[in-house]
């Protein structure tokens, strides 16, 4: 189960971000790991703003670092480039990105003039969104491991980002949050099913 009209959202996304972003890198003579590096430390700033208070800026660099994960593969299939490490690496910053943000909203939940049952809350669903959101991810390598390529599920890591920004933008985080850590959680069972689908087909 995907989103409707993903796949048609997703080809515009590759011919006119995609594909232009990465020639303009390729331009500057960026490498497709070097891509990779920028936006993990544009996402430990927007960490940093996010814990200093600054949400709206925060979002905004956030959802800047979080275009440029779409142009690290384009540019290495663009120059001729895939490589298994490049993408381990992207796996790996991947993670690290949106793990720096949880850092940076644990520390904002901590420094804010809020109530003791919202910072409770916020707390709540920032650890329950990111051990969601992390356990998605995980399947997925998981699965690759054992032979089974699947994306399936409705909250991946582009509809997290957005998520994620959108919230900080509007400064209902903690309500974003609490979405992200529902649909995650249902999107953690329904790859954990479509998984073991695959490998009774496969077996």
């Amino acid at each position: 189960m995907t989103l409707p009209g993903r796949e048609q959202f997703r080809s515009a996304v590759l011919r006119y971000i995609e594909l232009p972003g990465a020639r303009f890198f390729r331009a500057l003579k960026f490498t497709p790991n070097g891509i990779t590096i920028l936006g993990f430390l544009i996402a430990v700033a927007a960490a940093y703003l996010v814990g200093s208070g600054w949400m709206l800026a925060g979002g905004i660099v956030f959802l800047f670092g979080g275009g440029l994960d779409l142009l690290d593969g384009a540019l290495a299939r663009l120059t001729d480039k895939v490589s298994p490490f490049g993408a381990l690496l992207d796996s790996v910053f991947d993670r690290l990105s949106e793990a720096a943000l949880f850092v940076g909203l644990g520390v904002y939940a901590l420094r804010a003039d809020m109530s003791d049952d919202r910072q409770v809350f916020f707390v709540i669903v920032l650890l329950l969104a990111l051990i969601f959101s992390q356990g998605v991810s995980y399947l997925r390598a998981r699965g690759e491991g054992l032979g089974v390529f699947t994306k399936a599920g409705l909250m991946t890591r582009p509809e997290r980002v957005v998520l994620l920004g959108a919230g900080l933008i509007t400064g209902q985080i903690e309500w974003f949050l609490l979405g992200i850590a529902v649909v995650s959680c249902f999107t953690l069972f329904q790859r954990l099913f479509t998984i073991r689908d695959l490998l009774d087909k496969a077996g």
